[in-house]
């Protein structure tokens, strides 16, 4: 009766843990190891310590930096986080040219971090969006030596099978003949060098790297149906030959999928390096609809689906994971709002990424700020007065004005109010130094926090090192010289 009732008391407590162990499962999903990337024009950066222990405890399990940054990929090392480290646009001409140049680079960039430090590095970034027709060809003749440069570094480093080379790419290195995505196929003019590179992927175990973005669709064209670019099944969906799409993201990644079918590399695995919506900088880009945007997102890839012509799991990096406040703003004032997180690791909305127990997401720790003041505009300073407006002018060309303007987070704020947003600007970048706070006399110090509605006047972060330095005050007397320097707002500022 004994042994009858130990052998069922052991019964049940395997199966009370079973049962707790599908129950923790359930809570908190995983997707797919969703990734992020980790962006560093900026300012005023986090140490890369506080990046990583953010990434872990909101469970990203990959990392896609643009560069190959030390400190970065050194914090990296032994998280087990995934790791895809960038070679940046203007280095390729090097490494197209020069088969040391690049093993130099595989020695110093990717051997030494994983022997020494452990850094899971699983993939070489290429490039980044080097087909750009933006760039009007500028990196058409090196990137594919580039990449088979890296490729045979990689061999010789004896780490090929386990990291692996892509080349991150616009989605406008495709388009479709038919406007469906089954008339997919690569851009006429680059046509036979993609067919190179997606043969020298397929050959060497890569993947497509793609990037993709609704919003921009959204930005560039007025006539853009804005539900298309949502998860929520609102739109219209287009019509494929019996195959229903009924979001943007869906049609532009199979686009690309029917592109590699129809040229004969249907299975080389793709990978989703960019999509995201940004926060700020722009009527369409507001905290509503990234929320909306990536929580849809989110949901969607969690479902196992995928897309009509690859369905499973897709393998995506958000973009980004922080707020980057030294962006170029050519493409739009939006490029310095893609984080989920603001510039101080806070998080700008309750996103649920299905990868913690609180199913929100979770700010930096010990974040160490500059003392509570601000710089704003003297209250008996006069408008009409002519260096009120090269003051905002200096200060806008020189920090960051892009939270200003119609339909921005910062639109509420008069004329005056738009002054001293500048000053502050200039001033926190500047790290508080009472000399960016003059402004020919026009500025003033003041403890009390301007910050109105959802226009945050932002205290800046403690400087890393050099920082001060790089970015400290390139004149010190405000009051007598001001550099022509345009900022496309002014009119509207002031």
């Amino acid at each position: 009766m004994v042994s009858f009732w130990r052998k069922n008391v052991d019964w049940f407590l395997v199966g009370f843990g079973i049962w707790w162990l599908w129950l923790l499962l359930t809570m908190v999903r995983p997707v797919n190891g969703i990734g992020a990337n980790w962006g560093t024009q900026t300012s005023h950066p986090l140490p890369p310590e506080t990046v990583v222990r953010m990434l872990r405890e909101n469970g990203i399990q990959k990392a896609k930096l643009f560069d190959a940054d030390y400190d970065s990929l050194r914090a990296l090392s032994r998280t087990g986080i995934e790791v895809m480290v960038g070679i940046p646009n203007d280095m390729l001409a090097s490494l197209a040219s020069s088969l040391k140049a690049a093993e130099k680079w595989v020695s110093r960039n990717v051997s030494t971090h994983i022997s020494t430090n452990n850094v899971n590095i699983r993939y070489v970034a290429v490039g980044n969006e080097p087909f750009l027709e933006t760039y009007n060809g500028s990196f058409i003749r090196s990137t594919f030596p580039a990449l088979q440069n890296i490729q045979s570094a990689l061999i010789k480093a004896g780490l090929s099978s386990q990291v692996k080379v892509t080349v991150p790419l616009n989605a406008d290195v495709y388009s479709s003949s038919t406007g469906l995505p089954s008339g997919g196929d690569f851009r006429t003019d680059i046509h036979d060098l993609m067919l190179q590179i997606v043969k020298f992927l397929s050959d060497n175990g890569g993947a497509f790297t793609i990037n993709i973005y609704p919003f921009i669709s959204l930005y560039s064209d007025p006539n853009f149906p804005v539900e298309y670019a949502f998860f929520d099944g609102k739109a219209t969906p287009l019509n494929d030959g019996g195959t229903s799409y009924y979001n943007m993201f869906d049609a532009n990644h199979d686009t690309l999928a029917w592109a590699l079918q129809k040229n004969g590399f249907g299975n080389l695995p793709i990978i989703v390096g960019e999509i995201g919506w940004p926060t700020d900088g722009d009527i369409n880009a507001n905290v509503n609809y990234a929320l909306r945007f990536n929580q849809g997102f989110m949901s969607h890839i969690s479902s196992g689906k995928g897309t009509p012509m690859r369905p499973g799991a897709v393998d995506a990096y958000l973009f980004s994971l922080i707020d980057e406040d030294q962006k170029s703003i050519d493409p739009g004032h939006f490029e310095r709002h893609w984080g989920i997180f603001t510039f101080d690791g806070l998080p700008k909305y309750q996103l649920n990424l299905g990868t913690t127990n609180t199913g929100s997401l979770v700010p930096a720790r010990n974040v160490k700020y500059l003392d509570r003041k601000w710089c704003i505009l003297k209250p008996s300073a006069k408008l009409d007065d002519p260096l009120v407006g090269n003051s905002v002018s200096y200060a806008c060309g020189l920090a960051d004005c892009t939270s200003l303007g119609y339909g921005t987070s910062c639109s509420n704020l008069d004329s005056r109010g738009n002054a001293s947003y500048a000053f502050n600007s200039y001033y926190q970048i500047n790290d508080q130094d009472d000399v960016a706070c003059k402004f020919s006399n026009l500025g003033t110090m003041t403890k009390t926090d301007p910050s109105i509605g959802t226009c945050r006047f932002e205290i800046m972060i403690e400087p890393l090192l050099s920082t001060s330095t790089r970015h400290h005050l390139i004149s010190r007397e405000l009051s007598c010289f001001f550099p022509i320097v345009i900022f496309p707002l002014l009119t509207i500022l002031l």
